[in-house]
Formats: C-alpha cells, structure tokens, sequence
C-alpha cells in the first residue's frame, strides 16, 4: 500500500476517460496533463528513483510523468528485464505515492509483439487497479506500416483489458510518431479510452506537424504528445523557444496534454540536468540546463 501526497492530480481528477477526442477526469470534465519524460532507463538509471518523480511535482509542478523503458541500446528490457522492471516500477511507485498519473512507455522503434505482451501483462496485473497508471504501447514505430501496428495494438490491447479494463491506453503511429493523419483515417475500433500519441521537437517539426495534428483532432481522433521537446528531432542542436511556444499554445488551445524529454545528464541539449545534479533532486538552478529551465518556467506556469 503507498501513501499518496495529499494535494495530487490523481485524487483531483481520479479514473481519467476518453470522451470523443478529448481526455477528461472521472466526472467528464477536460484534462490536460503536462509533465516530463525520464530518459531511457539503461542509460540514465540513476534517476530512476521516487524521490526524482517527488522533485517532479513538487518543484516542477509536473501531474504525469513517463518511464521510458529502453528495448535498444546496452542493458535493456530484452537483455536485462528484471532491472528494466525495477526501474519502471520505481517510477510508478514513486507516482503513486505522490499521486501523480504514470506514462508507462513501451521505449521502442522495433515491432516486438510478444515481449511487449509479456511485460503488459506483468504491468496491468501488478498496478492496473491504481488510476494513476497510463500504458504507452509503442514508442516511435519508425518503418513498420499502420495495418501491421493496428494488429500488434489489438493483440497488446486484449492482454492489458483482460487484467484493467478502464486505465487509458496510447498507441505510437508510423514514421516516428508523426504520421498521425494515417490513424485518422482508420482508427482502431471496439476499445474504449485509447489515444495517440504525437511527437515534435519543436526546432524542426512546425506547421505541417500542427496542421496533420489539428486535422487529426479535427476529426474526432483522441490525441496525446507524450514526447516532445524544444530542441532539434536528435535531441540536439539548437533551443528554438519561440517554435516551442508555438506548439505549446496550440496543445493548450486544443486541451491536448504534453510531456518534455527528458529527465538525464546526457551531454546533448534535450537533457534537462547536468552531470552534477543530484539522482532524486532537489535540483536547485545551477544543475539545471538551459532547456530544463525552459521546461520547468513551462511547466510552472501552465501547472500552477
């Protein structure tokens, strides 16, 4: 049993639910959630603790925050799960306690059906009765077609609702997660409170992306960008806050929710801490980078 933080989203909001293109708290009203993404759990473990998920709502006024389970690059879920698992059910932990809602993502870009069955399987039995916990099925599918994830979603979907049938579900769409105009035209039918998920980074992607976004929401389709950043689509480059604003602005004006990569020291510009900050936080300024401070003044202003 975990003790929740007193004044959380979750007991604000409680059973989140899809209504039409829009997500809304228990009692049908709109909700935008807005938080940040930790980056892949193999290569910043570190930060894969509790007190960094208590540093996110309570000094960065995050309500959901994301642990992006790694199936590539060394140590991941496929070569070492049963760390991949203590990470993930570190930060899931951590939110219940702090009462936040969870983003637990599938961090991959390779069609791998029956270990994503596995591990939902684990996650839905484990926790799908705490309304914080959010599945995110597949990160950034990259080459796969839109008919071949409809069947792996189907697939995935049947094995997370035979153990919750209630929590929110987001599913990746091809190209990286932004051929969102493709799912608009052929959504998955018979599953309640699913959404898409939609990614930018703001210092490349601009008014094709938000228009193929406002069509697709247009049209009834339930979106949720829980990824996205200020930065160029590496994760590096150049900081364009200007872009930022303009996406940002356009996720408010349509209530869709939004999260930030991400939580790591990585010496790129999308890592919102420095190699100095401590795991768990605080993070006081001069840990900070200059995108995390921007994600942060974000974050403050729109979560007051």
């Amino acid at each position: 049993m975990f003790l929740c933080h007193a004044a959380g989203p979750v007991k604000r909001w409680g059973q989140l639910q899809v209504k039409g293109s829009q997500l809304c708290d228990q009692q049908g009203q709109p909700v935008v959630l807005r938080g940040v993404s930790f980056g892949w759990h193999n290569l910043w473990p570190r930060f894969y603790t509790p007190k960094a998920v208590r540093s996110l709502h309570r000094d960065w006024h995050a309500t959901v925050v994301r642990a992006a389970m790694g199936t590539r690059i060394r140590n991941n879920y496929l070569e070492n799960p049963k760390f991949a698992l203590q990470c993930v059910e570190n930060i899931i932990k951590g939110a219940i306690r702090e009462d936040v809602y969870v983003i637990v993502d599938w961090h991959s870009h390779d069609l791998l059906t029956e270990e994503a069955m596995t591990f939902f399987d684990y996650i839905s039995k484990k926790y799908g009765h705490y309304p914080n916990i959010i599945y995110e099925l597949y990160n950034e599918p990259i080459d796969d077609s839109w008919d071949d994830l409809k069947v792996y979603a189907r697939r995935v979907m049947d094995v997370i609702r035979t153990n919750d049938p209630d929590n929110i579900i987001l599913m990746g769409c091809p190209h990286w997660d932004q051929d969102i105009h493709l799912v608009a035209a052929s959504p998955i039918e018979g599953y309640a409170n699913l959404m898409y998920t939609l990614h930018f980074y703001a210092a490349t992607h601009g008014d094709d992306l938000r228009q193929r976004m406002t069509k697709a929401v247009a049209s009834g389709l339930p979106v949720f960008v829980s990824e996205s950043g200020a930065t160029e689509a590496t994760g590096d480059g150049r900081i364009d806050e200007v872009a930022e604003q303009q996406w940002i602005d356009l996720l408010e004006q349509l209530k869709i929710s939004w999260l930030c990569w991400s939580l790591g020291d990585k010496n790129e510009s999308s890592a919102m801490l420095l190699p100095a900050a401590r795991a768990g936080g605080p993070w006081p300024d001069s840990v900070i980078s200059p995108y995390g401070h921007l994600v942060k003044s974000l974050l403050l202003r729109y979560n007051p």
